[in-house]
């Protein structure tokens, strides 16, 4: 048997932690499966005291991940601190630069920095895997870099914030409001004690960078993507929607056009009776669009200890089963000095349609004046709904529009315009439609 991969970790909270548990537990079967053992020699943590339910005394503790990376006698540096900058960056790249491959859990590092630390992994012959960054437990990332190999991808997308899908399912299923739901998920353990990261969608959104690299070959583009959040969506929204036949769902979207490359996260309305209006709770799901295969839908859990750690060792058993000298795969599908520069798509039709609901004072004409508001922006109207709040006249009441296939630009024309009608009260909420092909 070849001789024992020796592993670094920098990073020991729940992920890491249950990474070392793992290994240890199941150090004869992984060295049967990878042909070699799987041997943790070094750590590195914010607080050495700390009981993590683990043992690493018979382990080299160093007081920075950079000393580590730089210094400890392993094969592989495993990542698991997260951060764009400061200490998981430097460690990184101090590894790569040592030519040790590299594992890394980190979305935000790979989102800002990815293409570079591909090129330094490149150059010097390392590995950099990274499957655990990007809907935990799914192994999205080796579909996209290895097996759709030949295929050419049309569209990658789906709900990608285990944080978010929680927040939009309590609201759904129990007529929670955001804010009740939000402060549950805090209690859980799901959401941050600041939470924006995941709500305003910035989650979602370095994921979705790093698929479209993956799925396209270009450079990440992160600061290119469309952004909403899920802080404006409403109880009412959430029964409009049911009303309609819809879920609301906070996905990613990413897509080749005509014109360059569409990326968008925001609410999104999808078919009740597809399969990912079904995706509950944390769990996650991605869908991927090829010419070869057709449609591939996977589903799992996007997050905690087990399934990100999962994840992770899959990519340190990779390394493992990896025969010195080998042929690399591209750590972005591509390699790092052929990938495409970024071109943005212009607006373009969204196939789904929208939904706007306005909230209007009791009065006549106003019907008419929102249906010439859409008109003068060449919006076609699939339905228009009233609906009336029992409280009596002098309450707004709501109006529910779905059009039909439309430009972001024209709507978003129209509703400003339609901002500056004094029968307006309080803010228009927009949400597209989308109608998965096969989901």
């Amino acid at each position: 048997m070849a001789d024992a991969l020796k592993v670094g970790i920098a990073g020991l909270g729940t992920v890491g932690a249950s990474l070392v548990r793992i290994i240890q537990n199941r150090a004869n079967e992984l060295a049967t499966t990878c042909g070699r053992a799987i041997e943790i020699t070094a750590v590195t943590a914010r607080d050495r005291t700390r009981d993590r339910g683990i043992d690493i005394s018979g382990m080299t503790w160093f007081d920075t991940p950079e000393k580590l990376a730089a210094e400890a006698d392993i094969d592989v540096f495993v990542e698991l601190m997260g951060g764009a900058e400061g200490a998981a960056a430097n460690s990184v790249r101090a590894a790569l630069e040592r030519g040790l491959h590299v594992v890394t859990a980190n979305k935000a590092l790979l989102a800002a920095s990815g293409v570079e630390l591909a090129r330094i992994a490149e150059e010097k012959g390392a590995l950099l895997n990274f499957e655990a960054a990007v809907a935990g437990g799914i192994p999205v990332i080796k579909a996209l870099r290895e097996s759709l190999t030949g295929n050419t991808v049309s569209r990658v997308y789906g709900i990608m914030n285990g944080t978010c899908n929680y927040i939009l399912t309590r609201m759904e299923k129990e007529g929670l409001s955001f804010a009740d739901c939000l402060k549950e998920a805090q209690r859980l353990g799901y959401a941050e004690a600041d939470p924006a990261f995941d709500i305003e969608g910035n989650d979602t959104a370095h994921k979705l960078a790093i698929l479209t690299t993956l799925a396209f070959g270009t450079e990440i583009a992160a600061d290119e993507i469309y952004l909403e959040g899920i802080t404006n969506i409403s109880i009412e929204d959430i029964h409009a929607a049911a009303d309609l036949g819809y879920r609301i769902k906070l996905l990613g979207v990413a897509q080749q056009t005509d014109s360059g490359i569409e990326q968008r996260v925001h609410p999104t309305m999808v078919p009740y009776d597809t399969v990912i209006a079904q995706v509950d709770g944390v769990t996650n799901a991605v869908a991927i669009e090829s010419d070869i295969l057709g449609e591939l839908l996977m589903v799992g859990p996007g997050a905690g200890g087990n399934a990100t750690a999962s994840a992770v060792l899959g990519d340190i058993a990779d390394i493992a089963k990896s025969q010195p000298g080998a042929q690399r795969v591209p750590v972005l599908g591509t390699p790092a000095a052929a990938l495409a520069p970024y071109k943005r798509a212009q607006m373009r039709s969204h196939e789904g349609g929208y939904f706007i609901r306005l909230a209007v004072a009791d009065r006549a004409g106003v019907f008419a004046s929102i249906a010439a508001h859409m008109a003068e922006n060449a919006i076609s109207l699939e339905s228009i709904v009233q609906r009336a709040k029992p409280d009596g006249r002098d309450t707004p009441k709501t109006i529910i529009l779905v059009t039909h296939a439309t430009t972001e630009d024209s709507v978003r024309r129209a509703v400003d315009s339609i901002k500056t009608e004094s029968y307006l009260v309080g803010e228009p909420q927009v949400i597209r439609i989308e109608r998965p092909k096969a989901f």
